[in-house]
């Protein structure tokens, strides 16, 4: 079956009142891409935010536009879609509406993407691996098992795979595991694989704790020795309690800068002695900052792991 793509670019601060003229029109699966709407989101975000590509700005810069797919033979709604977009044009809000229409290459849509994720080798003896390459992969290193396009958590990202690494040498059979910002469960799975009793991954995401459970089930892990817990520990004093009961050898942030530093209050309240905290998905800019936030609740930086601008740090109680 082949497909044309079809773009409309109007004027820009228009593309949600086209996309809902289309709707209406009975056209569905829209692809917007929008320079104002993309600027209005991270500044409504920017707590969550410390990075944002240059290549994605610069890919949206100045866009102003509209994707639909249409399969090539279907005359009747390429003539349906002109009309539509000829009674657009007539509003002056729009602009000129410019349409073109692209053909796309023969391919699999429903399986092309998954190319997108090959194996991910990471230290020295884990992988990641997509769930479909769970029987093909010969590499005899130990495999983590994902659904990566559910969410954050592939291991393709710096702040992950250093982690991953330190991880490989701290983890010890019998450890417990607290996962804060646990996204995919990839860390809390990654213990559970090194030999670790149990791990706990929490997520202020109710949509993770599902898909984090999922991905245990990929790697044969359920409670109790998986736990997947949906929950902000800052804002909520019973999880805080609850979880605060349980001491554990290994605590892990991979996160943001800004979200770290919001945690370090609470994050004493999780660490004896002997546990080792690990905190990742800091760039180098905001390692001072992290830093003296964990030192002004009494934990000390035993070590910091340094990949592209990424920065990982390990900690321990003072």
């Amino acid at each position: 079956m082949a497909w044309l793509e079809i773009t409309l670019t109007t004027r820009g601060g228009t593309v949600e009142d086209v996309a809902a003229a289309l709707t209406a029109g009975g056209f569905s699966d829209l692809v917007m891409e929008d320079q104002q709407e993309f600027e209005y989101f991270l500044e409504e975000n920017q707590e969550y935010w410390d990075y944002i590509d240059e290549a994605l700005q610069q890919k949206l810069q100045g866009l102003s536009n509209i994707k639909l797919y249409l399969e090539d033979s279907d005359t009747a709604a390429m003539e349906k879609l002109t009309a539509l977009v000829e009674k657009l044009r007539q509003k002056d809000a729009f602009g000129a509406l410019e349409m073109t229409a692209s053909p796309l290459p023969d391919t699999d849509w429903e399986e092309g993407w998954k190319e997108n994720y090959p194996p991910q080798e990471i230290g020295e003896n884990l992988v990641v691996l997509p769930y479909w390459l769970t029987d093909s992969y010969d590499g005899g290193r130990t495999p983590i098992i994902l659904d990566p396009g559910l969410t954050f958590g592939t291991g393709a990202h710096a702040s992950t795979q250093m982690v991953m690494e330190a991880m490989e040498k701290t983890v010890k059979p019998g450890f417990r595991c607290l996962d804060l910002g646990s996204g995919s469960g990839i860390l809390s799975i990654a213990a559970l694989r090194l030999g670790a009793e149990n791990a706990t991954g929490v997520d202020i995401d109710p949509k993770a704790e599902d898909i984090a459970r999922e991905n245990a089930a990929y790697n044969g892990f359920a409670a109790p020795a998986f736990t997947a817990l949906t929950g902000n520990v800052t804002a909520d004093k019973n999880m805080m309690a609850a979880l605060s009961e349980q001491k554990y050898d290994l605590v892990l942030v991979n996160i943001v800068a800004d979200v770290i530093i919001g945690l370090s209050p609470v994050l004493p309240h999780f660490l004896t002695a002997e546990t080792t905290l690990i905190c990742s998905g800091i760039l180098d800019s905001r390692l001072s900052d992290v830093v003296a936030a964990l030192e002004k609740v009494g934990l000390r930086i035993t070590a910091v792991h340094a990949r592209e601008d990424w920065r990982c740090l390990e900690a321990r109680r003072s």
